[in-house]
């Protein structure tokens, strides 16, 4: 089944120059393993398209049960010299809350996440 982050994670963004920092929660601890296992780099470069014209590095913390992004060149420029309406990247915590993924049937019932 398909499911949003939004169901499984809470978020939060912000800037470094031009790079886009997004934390990304587990709202559950059990939640974690299916966050580190689906949300991939790759996966997250692929969610915002052309908007990251570098690349994504993703960075594990799982004492916290949460993983961080940074998003180069994500941007304009950053918070002085771009023209963007979110130079600061606050929004990209919800654009990514907005990603889906694919998580087999069985596996969501047993999270309790099954409809």
């Amino acid at each position: 089944m398909k499911i949003s982050l939004l169901k499984l994670a809470h978020a939060r963004s912000g800037d470094k120059g031009d790079t886009a920092n997004v934390g990304l929660i587990a709202l559950k601890d059990e939640y974690y393993p299916l966050l580190v296992r689906e949300v991939t780099a790759d996966a997250v470069k692929e969610h915002f398209g052309p908007m990251v014209k570098g690349e994504v590095e993703r960075f594990e913390l799982p004492n916290l049960h949460s993983l961080n992004f940074l998003l180069h060149e994500s941007l304009g420029g950053g918070g002085t010299l771009s023209l963007m309406t979110d130079a600061q990247g606050k929004t990209f915590s919800t654009a990514l809350l907005r990603m889906n993924v694919e998580i087999p049937d069985e596996e969501a019932a047993a999270l309790g996440l099954a409809a």
